[in-house]
């Protein structure tokens, strides 16, 4: 069940492969806007478990973005604080604990099936192309999986449960699923060592005592695997907030291959955040008319209830 007795502690945990684009700073500005308004903290951590795509210097210009955009946090990795380190990448150790834990349960075995494999073997399950893992080494005998070994190097998976899983989400309400039929045995540990985001997130969730989780609609289906985890680690799930996605007008979401619409590119056109702040809520509902507006000033205005459902379209030229 979600952890609501203790007082709001957020957290915001971007992956610094990039400079940030509007649906980065949007979601980021939301976090910080639920946190705050609730008399929360809030934690910034930083997701860089693809060490090739997200470095330091990435991660110190992210700091100063969110520095510019007049948001702050009570601990994170330019602050320090109790729940050290704040890069993923320096957590290693602690994935590789709590994967053990589930190992002696049981729970853990490897998969030597690529993703080509995969995706021949079964048909598609979501309209995105994804599918359900089918458990195909699930059971291989010792004799098996010493001979793969010999091949290539296993991913780790994790057993799910044919039960289902439901949730009810703080802004799109009540959904849930079946994780043997709809999701399948997913991945803790890739097969090049690299440990799994479903994994990393929960486990730092846990640690750094994180009640509310704040990200976009895109995530939404994340939620049963990781109250699953949860539940194994024998923690409290989180309150789950989730938001709209920003899409351009092909229904396109925005990315980081939009480089005009990349904290660089606005900081150059704009000398102070208002403006973007404003537009942005604006069109996701918390202001009723377009105006320049910093962070701190859109605190009091800030409701669950104003913020739209529907996707919003930015076209060219909005910012």
């Amino acid at each position: 069940m979600p952890n609501t007795t203790q007082p709001v502690r957020g957290r915001f945990a971007p992956s610094p492969s990039g400079r940030m684009h509007l649906g980065n700073i949007f979601c980021a500005i939301i976090c910080w806007l639920s946190a705050r308004s609730a008399g929360g903290s809030l934690v910034l951590r930083i997701e860089d478990l693809d060490t090739l795509r997200c470095t330091k210097q990435n991660a110190a210009v992210l700091i100063d973005d969110l520095r510019w955009l007049g948001l702050d946090w009570d601990e994170g990795p330019d602050i320090g604080g109790p729940n050290f380190p704040y890069y993923q990448s320096d957590r290693f150790d602690i994935y590789a604990e709590k994967l053990a834990m589930l190992e002696e349960k049981g729970l853990v075995y490897p998969c030597f099936c690529s993703r080509a494999e995969i995706h021949a073997a079964n048909a598609p399950h979501f309209s995105d192309g994804s599918v359900v893992y089918a458990g195909t080494c699930r059971h291989l005998s010792a004799e098996e999986l010493a001979e793969k070994s010999k091949k290539r190097a296993p991913a780790l998976r994790l057993v799910v449960p044919d039960r289902e899983y439901h949730y009810v989400d703080g802004h799109y309400g009540p959904g849930g699923e079946n994780l043997a039929q709809n999701c399948g045995d997913f991945i803790l540990r890739r097969s090049d060592g690299v440990y799994a985001y479903q994994l990393c997130v929960i486990v730092d969730d846990i640690l750094m005592g994180v009640n509310q989780v704040v990200r976009g609609r895109d995530l939404l289906g994340s939620i049963p695997r990781q109250n699953y985890l949860y539940e194994l680690l024998g923690a409290p799930t989180p309150q789950y907030f989730h938001i709209p996605m920003l899409v351009a007008p092909d229904g396109r979401r925005l990315s980081k291959r939009e480089a005009d619409l990349d904290l660089g590119e606005l900081r150059s056109r704009y000398p102070s955040p208002e403006v973007i702040i404003g537009r942005l809520a604006h069109r996701c509902g918390l202001l009723e008319r377009e105006e320049p507006i910093s962070a701190q000033e859109l605190l009091p205005l800030f409701d669950w209830s104003k913020l739209s459902k529907e996707d919003i379209v930015i076209r060219p030229g909005d910012f």
